[in-house]
């Protein structure tokens, strides 16, 4: 039977702080509240928190009923008139990148975007993912000990995303930057700064501008590129017009190389630190693709998503009002006991694959094939090139206030 959301233990909601609380490990919290109350209230996210595996399904196939339209994260106090004028209007005036279309506009700007990252075109550019790979650990293994974060997971994706894109190396630096002004305007949490958020913001219209000159470039002088590729190569008139694809880029940059980062992150850390460690994927015991399956399933790197209700609905057993605001929690969604007997424990080649962390439905991450052939050609590079890596013994590495992002603030290793 339904519930309405207006009980009086619905409105008080459940103290869910992923910022701070939670930060590190948010799934204890998660599963305590377990099949009791699978969508509860986060006041603190103004979000109706979904953790079923299923419920999430149900809304992510029912795009008639919930919004992709703000799916991004919320800053939670209020920016500077200009920093939030800024804000809305850096990609251009109107501009709305793929994640957050909905239909019908979606279907014809990701039928282009699909064909970016086909099957063909991913093996075509695997030989450059394992010449970065290797390149970039021969220079960190250098040393005896390093941050695997940022000597190897974020420079790595960062260049794959960008060397596919046609970004020229020397824009990687600000690239990276730009997308920690992004993220430091969405998840802000606390009182900061006006001069640092308006740094933040110019950055992002300066990350908007890059993108339209980049894209005018290739326009007038095609490349062997993904924007070239946009913009030229589609069939029977399927192109995307160059105000088009420089909205796109930003996105492409920021989601291309912050979840990869993070997941890498986070699979050499659980490996690292189960018994059998670094040794059982260099002997081949464990295989890089059930590693890598594994590790988005027991902590996904874009933790949730957000949806909003475009009419009165039930989730869950509960009943939400239209603009009612719901946070799909992907990483709850592989940690859930109805589709693994043992949620928490991290064992890779046992249904893995059963994970929610490239999404589900209309807006299925349109880069997971990419996405896993970049994750699997980084883990052979390193159980080659540094077989015998292992943690730095100390306390567990944190995680950094940036949720839905799982992102760790360092790795410590030795090789």
């Amino acid at each position: 039977m339904a519930v309405p959301a207006d009980t009086r233990r619905v409105r008080e909601g459940r103290p869910f702080d992923p910022y701070g609380a939670h930060r590190d490990d948010p799934y204890s919290f998660l599963a305590d509240i377990g099949d009791a109350e699978p969508v509860f209230y986060a006041p603190l996210l103004d979000a109706w928190c979904v953790t079923r595996r299923e419920d999430m399904l149900a809304v992510l196939r029912d795009d008639r009923s919930f919004s992709a339209r703000d799916h991004n994260p919320r800053p939670t106090v209020a920016l500077p008139e200009d920093v939030s004028r800024m804000f809305r209007t850096w990609r251009g005036a109107g501009a709305v990148a793929v994640g957050s279309l909905d239909p019908p506009e979606h279907a014809r700007i990701r039928e282009v975007l699909n064909a970016g990252f086909t099957p063909a075109r991913v093996r075509a550019f695997e030989p450059a993912m394992r010449a970065i790979a290797t390149g970039l650990l021969d220079r960190a293994a250098v040393e005896e000990e390093f941050d695997f974060i940022s000597a190897f997971a974020v420079p790595y994706s960062l260049e794959v995303i960008c060397r596919r894109l046609g970004v020229p190396n020397e824009y990687l630096a600000r690239c990276r930057t730009w997308s920690e002004q992004r993220i430091e305007l969405m998840m802000l949490q606390r009182e900061a700064d006006p001069d640092r958020l308006r740094a933040c913001a110019q950055g992002l219209v300066d990350f908007g501008a890059f993108a339209r000159s980049l894209v005018r470039e290739r326009l007038a002088s095609p490349r062997d590129d993904l924007i070239s590729e946009l913009l030229h190569d589609g069939k029977a008139g399927h192109t995307l017009t160059a105000d088009e694809v420089s909205v796109q880029v930003p996105t492409l940059i920021f989601a291309g190389h912050m979840t990869c980062a993070e997941a890498l992150g986070t699979i050499l850390f659980q490996q690292l630190r189960s018994p059998g460690g670094w040794a059982e994927v260099v002997d081949g015991t464990i295989a890089p693709r059930d590693l890598v399956e594994e590790g988005l399933r027991v902590d996904s790197p874009l933790a949730g998503m957000y949806r909003t209700a475009i009419r009165d609905v039930v989730v869950g057993d509960v009943h939400l009002a239209a603009g009612s605001r719901l946070l799909l929690l992907y990483g709850a969604a592989g940690r859930d006991s109805r589709a693994h007997a043992c949620p928490a424990a991290f064992s890779p080649g046992s249904r893995s694959a059963t994970h929610l962390a490239f999404g589900h439905g209309i807006h299925f991450c349109l880069g997971a094939g990419f996405a896993r052939a970049e994750l699997e050609i980084a883990v052979r590079a390193i159980a080659a090139g540094v077989p015998g890596l292992s943690l730095v013994p100390g306390p567990p590495p944190r995680h950094r206030p940036v949720f839905p992002l799982r992102a760790l603030t360092e790795l410590r290793v030795r090789r």
